[in-house]
């Protein structure tokens, strides 16, 4: 029962990593994600310091 389970969890497991890997690639590689990866990597440039108040 143990080996079965194991081996059910560990190719199910695998494949589902590898499925969320893939999604999570497409959707930041994705045309029209790109303006807003663009701005939130600039944001921390865009922002006043804390003692320019």
């Amino acid at each position: 029962m143990y080996e079965m389970l194991s081996s059910f969890a560990q190719t199910w497991g695998l494949g589902l990593f590898v499925l969320m890997f893939m999604v999570a690639l497409a959707y930041a590689l994705w045309p029209g994600n790109q303006d807003m990866f663009r701005e939130a990597a600039h944001q921390p440039l865009n922002e006043k310091a804390p003692s320019d108040d």
